[in-house]
C-alpha cells in the first residue's frame, strides 16, 4: 500500500496511453465532426476589408466591406479508417502522434493518481475473510479515485485535446503548439490560468464514470472468471477481463467524452461570445444540430481505443506487479 500502487499504475498507464495514442487522436477528430469551424475575429476583420479587383464605385466597396466570412460548413462524416487515412495523407505519419507529450503528462498525473488511490481503497475495503471487495465498494472507490485524478490531470487533458484537434483547423486558425509545455504556457498567457481547467467538471465526471466502470468491472470480471473456474489466473484471464471492462467503460463514458472534447477544443477570444456557455449548453446545441446519436459520435474508435488501452493497461499492470512484488 502507498507509493508502490502509484508507481505500478503510472508505468502501466503511460505504456497503454502511448501505444494507443493514434486511436485516441482519431476518436477526437471524429467527435468534432459536424461541428462548424467558426472564423476568428481576426479572419472576419480581414475578410471585411477585402475589395474586389475591379471595384466600380464607393457603394460597391462599402457593400463588400459589410460582407463577413460565413461559417465554414462541417466536413462530411466519415468512419475511423477514412479519418486515419486522411490524416496520414494530408498531415503525415507524425500527425498520428500529435499531442503524445500531453498524453504522457496526462497519464503521469491523471492515471497515476487514480490507479494509486484505487489500489489504496481496494486494500482498505477488501473483505479480509473472502479476499474480495463488494461491487458497490469497487464502484465507490473508482468514483473517488477517478474524480481526484481528473482534477489533477485536467491541464494536460485540455492540451492533449487541442493538440490532437489542431490538424483539422484551417491553417490560419491552428494553434501550432510545439509541446505540452508550450500548449500550457500559451493557454495561460492568452486565455488565463483558468483555461487549464476548462471543461474540468466534464473531465471529472467522465473520469469518475470511466474509472468506476473500468477498474470495478475488470476486478469483477476477473473474480467471476476465477470463481467459475473458466480460466486460471494468467494472460488469458487478464485479456478477457480487461477487454470486457474496456467495452463497459466505452459505453458508459462516450456521451460525456463528446461534450468534453468540444468544450475543451472551443476557441475563446476577447470580445467574442464563446460557442458554448458550458457543458449543458454544448449538449443541448449538439443534440439540436446533430441529433441524440451525436453523443455516441466516435464510438467505434472509442471502443477500438478503449479496448486495446484497457487490455494493455491491465496486462502491463499485472506484469509490473510481478516484477515489483518483492519491493
Amino acid at each position: 500500500m502507498g507509493a508502490k500502487g502509484f508507481v505500478e499504475g503510472g508505468i502501466a498507464s503511460i505504456i497503454a496511453g502511448c501505444s494507443t495514442h493514434p486511436l485516441d487522436l482519431i476518436k477526437v477528430r471524429m467527435q468534432l465532426q459536424g461541428k462548424s469551424i467558426v472564423p476568428t475575429a481576426t479572419s472576419q476583420i480581414q475578410a471585411a476589408h477585402l475589395r474586389p479587383a475591379f471595384a466600380m464605385n464607393a457603394s460597391s466597396a462599402a457593400a463588400t466591406t459589410a460582407v463577413h466570412a460565413p461559417l465554414l460548413p462541417p466536413a462530411a462524416r466519415v468512419g475511423p479508417i477514412s479519418v486515419g487515412i486522411k490524416i496520414f495523407q494530408t498531415e503525415g505519419i507524425p500527425a498520428l502522434f500529435s499531442g503524445v507529450s500531453a498524453t504522457v503528462l496526462r497519464q503521469t498525473l491523471y492515471s497515476t493518481t487514480r490507479m494509486g488511490l484505487y489500489d489504496i481503497l481496494k486494500q482498505k475495503w477488501t473483505d479480509p475473510n473472502s479476499g474480495n471487495m463488494p461491487l458497490l465498494r469497487k464502484i465507490s472507490a473508482g468514483l473517488i479515485a477517478g474524480g481526484i485524478g481528473a482534477a489533477v490531470g485536467n491541464p494536460a487533458d485540455v492540451a492533449m485535446v487541442r493538440m490532437q484537434a489542431d490538424g483539422r483547423l484551417p491553417l490560419a486558425q491552428r494553434r501550432n503548439y510545439k509541446s505540452v509545455v508550450d500548449a500550457i504556457t500559451q493557454m495561460t498567457k492568452q486565455e488565463g490560468i483558468t483555461s487549464l481547467w476548462r471543461g474540468s467538471s466534464l473531465t471529472v465526471n467522465r473520469a469518475m464514470i470511466v474509472t468506476a466502470s473500468q477498474l470495478a468491472s475488470y476486478n469483477q470480471f476477473k473474480e467471476l472468471i476465477l470463481e467459475k473456474g473458466i480460466m486460471k489466473d494468467g494472460l488469458g484471464t487478464h485479456i478477457t477481463a480487461s477487454f470486457s471492462a474496456g467495452f463497459v467503460a466505452a459505453v458508459a463514458s462516450n456521451p460525456i467524452d463528446v461534450i468534453k472534447t468540444r468544450v475543451m477544443n472551443m476557441r475563446v477570444e476577447p470580445g467574442v461570445a464563446p460557442p458554448y456557455t458550458g457543458a449543458l449548453d454544448c449538449a443541448v446545441k449538439t443534440i439540436k444540430a446533430e441529433g441524440p446519436m451525436a453523443l455516441y459520435k466516435g464510438f467505434i474508435p472509442t471502443i477500438s481505443r478503449q479496448g486495446p488501452f484497457t487490455v494493455v493497461l491491465f496486462v502491463t499492470l499485472e506484469q509490473v506487479r510481478k516484477i515489483l512484488k518483492d519491493f
